[in-house]
């Protein structure tokens, strides 16, 4: 090798040593650098981190507080209202809520109706009776609850109408249809109902659905199926027919108990309805022997029916032991109520003479 050769080889290696140097001093600053940007990384996932654990924590605080909330509130309505009038008043236009569940009241009686409104079904050997029909949203959910007693829908024989208003007869088209049943009511409640179907519902929408003019009864009639002897009373004043029915059979074991459904008491307003309220509590008064009284709402009256509603009538039925009284055969209540809607009915006679009088 010449030694200008050798000159250009340590030129080239001392080059080399150069760059080989520099890349590590390169590579060693970048290690520096993605050390702190890590570190740096890390930092700010843990604040995430820490963050989000705050978060998490806040959040569960809020959905304990809440869950708080709901049950003392539930605990606190449920402490200062009997539950017939958290359905029939507080919570009445909460549909979910209303569905319950139906129960057996008698051996041969179901309620079988949403919690603000009473349907009652009762059996006999050669078909069914159902009292009102609940309304829209709840039809389905009555036909369902009718199947959840063991009951086939098709047996139903006859619908049988408290009075004009569509919480009362609003599913009777739709049960009807389901059941070819025939559908009993007052010419003068057929009248409203024919009116309701004729027009727009209360929110402007379409008329409700409702059940052609079928079987038209008046004071006295009678009706016989399958050991039933019902006999028919128009008692207006809450609307201009209400049919009430007495002569209803229900069963406990061997016991027999007679059953009324009052097709709803009060009036409309102004003197000459206030004096047939009058007339129809009276004819009440003289049914004898009434035992169950078959509300036709869970909730009655401004302070509901003594001693109990419908559900807490239910309640006490549930837990009911051999031996004890049933919890729905009641003459006494029944005649206070009667009693207590005459009174009410003479008090509204001469508050609509005195106001006819003073103008």
């Amino acid at each position: 090798m010449t030694l200008e050769e050798l000159n250009r080889t340590m030129e080239f290696i001392i080059a080399s040593q150069a760059r080989l140097a520099a890349a590590q001093e390169q590579d060693r600053l970048d290690r520096i650098e993605f050390q702190q940007w890590s570190k740096g990384i890390a930092v700010k996932l843990e604040a995430r981190e820490e963050n989000m654990r705050a978060s998490i924590l806040n959040l569960m605080v809020v959905v304990f507080l809440l869950s708080f909330y709901s049950v003392t509130s539930a605990a606190a309505q449920t402490a200062a209202e009997p539950l017939s009038k958290t359905y029939r008043v507080t919570r009445a236009n909460d549909v979910e809520f209303q569905k319950i569940e139906p129960f057996k009241v008698f051996d041969n009686l179901y309620y079988v109706g949403p919690g603000y409104v009473s349907v009652w079904l009762l059996t006999t050997p050669e078909g069914n009776i159902l009292f009102d029909t609940a309304q829209e949203p709840y039809v389905d959910w009555v036909i369902s609850n009718i199947r959840k007693v063991g009951v086939d829908p098709k047996t139903i024989k006859y619908i049988i109408l408290s009075h004009g208003h569509l919480d009362h007869f609003g599913g009777a088209a739709k049960i009807q249809e389901a059941s070819g049943a025939r559908v009993v009511a007052v010419e003068q409640d057929w009248k409203m109902i024919e009116q309701v179907g004729s027009r727009p519902d209360a929110k402007g929408g379409p008329a409700p659905r409702v059940a052609k003019r079928d079987m038209v009864v008046k004071e006295g009639d009678a009706l016989k199926l399958g050991g039933q002897s019902l006999k028919f009373h128009q008692t207006p004043g809450h609307t201009p027919g209400v049919l009430t029915t007495e002569g209803i059979t229900v069963y406990d074991g061997r016991a027999p108990y007679k059953a009324i459904v009052w097709g709803g008491a009060g009036y409309r307003g102004g003197l000459a309805d206030a004096e047939e309220s009058l007339t129809s509590a009276n004819k009440v008064a003289q049914i004898q022997g009434v035992q169950v009284n078959l509300q036709i709402h869970s909730w009655a009256g401004d302070d509901g029916y003594p001693g109990g509603g419908v559900l807490e009538r239910g309640l006490m039925l549930k837990s009911r032991k051999p031996g004890d009284p049933h919890p729905f055969v009641d003459p006494a209540t029944f005649a206070r109520w009667v009693k207590r809607a005459q009174d009410e009915a003479a008090k509204a006679v001469e508050v609509e003479k005195k106001k006819a009088a003073a103008r």
